[in-house]
């Protein structure tokens, strides 16, 4: 039963185009691990050198983010960036013959609006609008209560050819579940 199982998760991974697939805690060495098992798949399926470096940058910036921002960690109730296990999930794979880049961790309900306006935001700037915001960003230094400078989305929209989505679905009265997928 458990072999059966797993192979039908690996199937359903699979059918959605999934080649890498990571739940758990996310640290600096898990990235690290991760970007390297990433990489030597794109060598093998010779993937051309601008794309795999777009992915790789767009997947550093996705784990970046759960890293220091997913609101489940461990310990449990402990602010983001007091300590580092953070978990999410990962995904990379090929859907309509580009790759993308998914990951999703929770996040607290009060972060969700300014959240999702600030992605509908860059969603909606065009490449040129996108450079300057990231510019106006680095300028001005890191946001209050930004573990980072600030322009982690930004880079994201910059580097994803084909656009990013985003959702969130609320899982009760404190987190909802979030996801930004990036195509490359």
């Amino acid at each position: 039963m458990l072999a059966e199982e797993m192979y039908e998760f690996r199937g359903q991974l699979k059918e959605r185009g999934i080649i890498f697939c990571y739940s758990g805690y996310m640290t600096e060495d898990v990235l690290a691990g991760i970007g390297s098992a990433i990489r030597r798949k794109l060598e093998i399926e010779e993937a051309d050198r601008r794309t795999a470096k777009i992915l790789f940058s767009v997947f550093v910036e996705q784990v970046q983010n759960v890293i220091r921002y997913s609101a489940e960690g461990e310990p449990p109730n402990v602010p983001p960036g007091d300590f580092d296990l953070r978990y999410g999930v990962l995904t990379v794979g090929i859907q309509d013959d580009m790759y993308f880049v998914a990951c999703g961790n929770l996040v607290k309900n009060a972060d969700v609006d300014p959240l999702g306006a600030a992605l509908s935001h860059i969603k909606a700037l065009s490449k040129e609008e996108l450079k300057v915001l990231y510019r106006e960003k680095l300028k001005d230094g890191p946001p209050e209560g930004s573990k980072g400078a600030g322009v982690g989305f930004i880079e994201i929209a910059r580097r994803a050819d084909n656009g990013f989505d985003f959702d969130f679905a609320p899982m009760n009265d404190e987190f909802s579940y979030f996801c930004l997928k990036a195509y490359i």
